[in-house]
């Protein structure tokens, strides 16, 4: 695996890349969103891990320019920000997940490999294109339509609308859909999953499409 690390301090960074190297991993380092975006640009990765606060673009900058040139190599981001919004938003803005500084190695390489193994599963499903109804999604493209009319979803709305039509049909409770979409542990109290499926609703002409199952968590149905 060849992984992009994006990480302007050099303990952090040196603790990862000897953790990585000693592990297989064939790592390159940038220290800057600059430099980072040269080489998303010049090469094709496995994996990128980035940090926030960086000099010059920060990371939730590059995520947003990565995402807009549908590349769509797996993002985890490494920062010591931890409140709730500061997750929220880079996932928000195309990161596959988030992981607070300090952390443990091995849940590094837990959620490296649960991402990777994830885009393994993307990659290898024959099925490009979801459809429910008058929905449709080509994941080739990244893009929904409804009425073969392109939809308008951020990142997030994109990852929610794709895992319920993948499981169209099937109850999908909030433990579910959050660990899947957002690939983070939220608190259990949250009501992220409930704020989503309002904007998707939002964004659906037929929006009884998506229905509220009482106790158990939402589907989407034909």
């Amino acid at each position: 695996m060849h992984i992009l690390l994006v990480e302007d301090d050099q303990r952090i960074s040196n603790f990862i890349v000897k953790g990585l190297t000693e592990k297989g991993y064939y790592i390159t380092l940038a220290t800057t969103g600059e430099e980072a975006r040269t080489l998303v640009n010049e090469q094709n990765w496995d994996l990128i891990l980035m940090d926030i606060m960086l000099p010059g673009i920060n990371g939730i900058q590059l995520t947003q320019m990565i995402r807009y040139k549908k590349n769509y190599t797996p993002i985890l981001i490494l920062s010591a920000l931890s409140e709730s919004e500061d997750k929220v938003e880079a996932l928000d803005h195309g990161a596959d997940d988030y992981l607070t500084k300090p952390f443990y190695f091995n849940e590094l390489l837990s959620r490296m490999n649960a991402l990777t193994r994830r885009s393994k599963f993307n990659f290898d499903d024959k099925t490009h294109e979801l459809s429910v109804a008058s929905l449709r999604v080509n994941l080739d493209e990244h893009q929904a339509y409804q009425h073969d009319l392109p939809l308008d979803l951020s990142p997030t709305e994109y990852k929610l609308l794709v895992y319920l039509m993948q499981n169209k049909n099937k109850v999908l409770n909030r433990t579910q859909l959050l660990t899947t979409v957002w690939g983070i542990n939220y608190e259990n109290n949250t009501n992220v999953v409930d704020v989503y499926i309002s904007y998707l609703r939002s964004k659906i002409d037929e929006k009884e499409m998506i229905h509220t199952v009482k106790g158990a968590g939402y589907m989407i149905k034909e």
